[in-house]
């Protein structure tokens, strides 16, 4: 495997075949999401361009959307779900849960930097 991107994709496959983290939110009847600590490009494009366009609320609700999975792995959320998150769910929880998400990531990510 000397194609730099065969090795980009071995590399990719393996973030996202790893373990997953979750967080409990009692506030949704003790439910529990599950997401790992990557995206994909196009995923990421998403989230990016409505930041960009000061759709914090919106990007927070796709991230949600996006990562958001069942123990299994399955997708907890599905797209329709968006216009729901925006207009008939607790916005705090929604902010708390999506940061709580990125800073899981963050640590997970430090951890790898700190271990090379």
């Amino acid at each position: 495997m000397s194609n730099p991107i065969d090795k980009a994709t071995a590399h990719f496959r393996s973030k996202i075949s790893g373990d997953m983290m979750s967080i409990k939110v009692p506030e949704w009847g003790d439910c529990e999401i599950w997401f790992k600590n990557s995206n994909t490009l196009a995923e990421e494009s998403r989230l990016i361009e409505l930041a960009q366009q000061n759709k914090t609320v919106e990007a927070l609700v796709e991230t949600l959307i996006t990562k958001g999975r069942n123990a299994d792995g399955t997708k907890m959320f599905k797209k329709a779900d968006k216009m729901t998150f925006m207009n008939e769910v607790d916005p705090s929880v929604v902010i708390r849960v999506v940061g709580d998400m990125n800073s899981a990531v963050a640590d997970s990510n430090l951890e790898i930097v700190e271990k090379n």
